[in-house]
Order: structure tokens, then C-alpha cells, then sequence
């Protein structure tokens, strides 16, 4: 019995360094990825962002295939109908709209305010949630939600380096950003994409 609970307890042990490592690495990534597009966007006067986002997409693409084809970290999946594949494909398009957006909004405005306005993506996914599935978050979690709302309109108006464009290009990547994560929760679940027509 304790060589049992042993191995268990030396089991999790590895599970929890390995989950921790998976977010540190997924934090680290995000972190490098968003400072080097904004010096080739900014610094570096490289005026392409659709074309840095073509090269994220192909690069994930890429990756993706090799650890699902040769790594074998998960099973490989084919879509099981002309549905599921446009499920899927509008997945993507919004992913790649908010990687656009985002591209751009890099180039007009410094790294800093682009993740203060970024903070809001859970008040986007409460609207989005409630809109597409009619679930309503909790008192308590909308409350929570004012005080960031509130702080990004004043910041948004005390940033001296504030342009526009960039902002609503930063808005729509964040609202973009916050509709795929709900896109991806219906479709991953078992009920499917379900939209109610009566509210």
C-alpha cells in the first residue's frame, strides 16, 4: 500500500512540474512573440503585420503538424462533417483576425497600454458568453470586472502615447481574442455549437 502511494504521490509530483513547465513556456512564448513584433513593427520599421501574421500562422501550422504527426503528443483528428469543418474554419478566422488586429495595433502603440487594453478580454468573453449561450456569469464576477474596465478608460485617456487606430485596432483584437476563446469552449464541448434563437 505505501509503495502505492508512493508512486501516486511521485506521479502528481511530475504531472504538476510538467503543467507547470507546459505554463511557463505558453507565458514565455506569448511574452517574446509580442516584444519581438513590436520591434520589427515599430523599432525595426518592418510595415508588413499581415504578412508577420501569415508567418505566425504558417509557423504554428507547422509546428502543430510535427507534434501531432511525429511527436504524437495527441491523436491525429480529421473533421467528421461539413459542419464540424466550418465550426472549425470560423475558429480560425476570428484566432487570425485577432492576431491581425493585434499585429497592427503594435504599430502604433507601445507594448505597455496594448496589454492594459488586453486585461479586458474577460469583459469580452462575459458579453460573448451571454450572447452566444446564454449563460450569465455571476454578480460578483461582473463586479470584478468594473474596476479593470474602469481603470483601462483612464489610462486609455492619460496615455500619452495614444493613437486611434491603434486603439481600436487593440479593442478589436481583444474582443476578437475573447470571442474564440467562447468559439473554442462550444466547440469543444460535447453539446456542440448551439446558438439559441429563442431568449
Amino acid at each position: 500500500m505505501t509503495g502505492n502511494k508512493d508512486a501516486t504521490t511521485a506521479g502528481g509530483g511530475k504531472g504538476r512540474l510538467f503543467t507547470m513547465g507546459l505554463v511557463t513556456a505558453w507565458y514565455s512564448s506569448n511574452i517574446g512573440v509580442l516584444l519581438l513584433n513590436k520591434y520589427l513593427l515599430s523599432n525595426y520599421g518592418f510595415k508588413y503585420p499581415i504578412f508577420l501574421t501569415m508567418c505566425h500562422m504558417s509557423a504554428c501550422s507547422l509546428f502543430s503538424y510535427a507534434a501531432i504527426a511525429w511527436l504524437r503528443v495527441v491523436p491525429m483528428q480529421l473533421p467528421r462533417s461539413r459542419l464540424q469543418l466550418a465550426k472549425i474554419a470560423a475558429l480560425s478566422l476570428v484566432f487570425c483576425a485577432s492576431v491581425v488586429s493585434g499585429n497592427i495595433s503594435l504599430r502604433y502603440l507601445p507594448v505597455s497600454f496594448n496589454q492594459a487594453v488586453g486585461a479586458t478580454t474577460p469583459f469580452f468573453t462575459a458579453v460573448f458568453a451571454y450572447l452566444m449561450t446564454v449563460k450569465r456569469e455571476s454578480l460578483l464576477t461582473h463586479l470584478a470586472l468594473v474596476p479593470v474596465v474602469t481603470g483601462v478608460i483612464i489610462a486609455s485617456g492619460g496615455e500619452p502615447s495614444f493613437h486611434l487606430f491603434g486603439f481600436i485596432m487593440c479593442v478589436g483584437a481583444t474582443a476578437a481574442r475573447a470571442l474564440k476563446t467562447v468559439l473554442q469552449g462550444i466547440l469543444m464541448s460535447s453539446d456542440g455549437w448551439v446558438i439559441p434563437l429563442h431568449r
